[in-house]
């Protein structure tokens, strides 16, 4: 799983650097967020524009982490969404949880700090 995960402040940017997020790389990736939640990271961006295509397991993984950061008192937050990605999440209704920026600056700015 190519992943980068980097800090701007207070804000944890996670990198996906694969084309296509679905099953056998959600382990790590699934595993790799739940980590930087569980150590207490608060707000998280997911910058998926590297990212063409997803499968509905994809999909119930996201919804799954963002259910975690909710728990944690925490958000989590999508970023560089591609519009074959963005339809996806569209058709599934999971775009009316998850939050989503067209890049990383702009979901960085929308945790107001």
């Amino acid at each position: 799983m190519n992943l980068t995960i980097t800090r701007t402040g207070d804000v944890t940017l996670v990198r996906v650097g694969e084309a296509r997020l679905m099953y056998p790389l959600l382990s790590d990736f699934a595993g790799s967020v739940t980590s930087l939640l569980a150590a207490g990271d608060k707000k998280v961006v997911v910058d998926l524009s590297g990212v063409n295509y997803i499968d509905s397991a994809s999909i119930g993984c996201l919804m799954d982490l963002y259910r975690q950061a909710n728990a944690a008192g925490g958000k989590l937050k999508l970023a560089g969404v591609q519009k074959r990605v963005e339809t996806m999440l569209t058709m599934t209704g999971a775009q009316n949880f998850l939050e989503i920026h067209p890049d990383e600056a702009s979901a960085v700015r929308s945790f107001g700090g």
